[in-house]
């Protein structure tokens, strides 16, 4: 059986309590999609938005955009995976590649907070992608083997992991991936990750770059597409909407 398809949206550094009611329009919208719905907001919203899910407003999984590895200790500024959780987190985005650029992550690193992640109940979405530079000098799958190696722990499981593929030179940009070679590099993830894990074939595999209502039916017919990690399109129901739809119908 076929993964369950995913479309997650990261609304990063944005959103307010008034921004609720894009999530509550778009469930309206896509309420009864067959696909699952998450969203990643900032802290700030992510219990308010729980609460909504409780009230049966809003039909969607709720996400951090990253844990720290610790369950707790003096670490201003951090959110743990437990914490995450309590907040009504089933979700934590790790290893996205702002915080691999802009906060010196590691492979390493990103391994362990998704351990805390699996720790604490609830699932990680792995991020992995190559810069410019690297797909320019053809070293794409060779980074994206290493990031998978490294980043991916040992406990993950179909259950608990979600892998997603965002070249890194496409996130917001504009810019998109030829339909081959996003292909070609999600045939690779699955590849690996069937040679390692006897449940391989079930992890799902989300594309984000620049996914938009204009381009999402043709992402999503590419084989082992399982879903999108979607970012700035995500945070109007008018934009996210119709990818949820185009993911439910491909």
């Amino acid at each position: 059986m076929p993964p369950r398809k995913l479309a997650a949206g990261n609304w990063k550094m944005n959103g307010t309590l008034a921004s609720l009611a894009e999530v509550d329009a778009l469930t309206r919208d896509c309420g009864t999609a067959g696909v699952e719905i998450l969203i990643c907001p900032p802290a700030t919203l992510m219990r308010p938005m729980a609460d909504c899910i409780g009230r049966g407003i809003i039909a969607v999984a709720v996400g951090g955009q990253d844990c720290h590895a610790k369950e707790s200790g003096a670490h201003t500024g951090d959110i743990s995976a437990e914490q995450l959780r309590d907040a009504g987190a089933s979700y934590v985005i790790v290893g996205h590649s702002e915080r691999r650029a802009d906060h010196g992550e590691t492979d390493e690193d990103v391994a362990a907070k998704a351990v805390a992640a699996h720790r604490a109940g609830i699932a990680s979405v792995i991020c992995l992608g190559e810069t410019e530079a690297q797909r320019d000098a053809n070293e794409t799958l060779d980074v994206i083997a290493r990031q998978l190696a490294g980043s991916v722990p040992d406990c993950a499981t179909a259950a608990n992991t979600v892998i997603a593929y965002e070249p890194v030179w496409a996130i917001g940009t504009g810019r998109t991936p030829t339909n081959d070679q996003i292909a070609e590099v999600h045939a690779a993830m699955r590849e690996a990750l069937v040679a390692r894990f006897a449940d391989g074939a079930g992890f799902r595999l989300l594309y984000g770059g620049s996914v938009k209502p204009a381009n999402a039916a043709e992402i999503f017919a590419i084989a082992h597409v399982d879903g999108a990690l979607v970012g700035g399109a995500s945070l109007k129901a008018a934009d996210f909407a119709p990818i949820v739809k185009a993911l439910d119908a491909a």
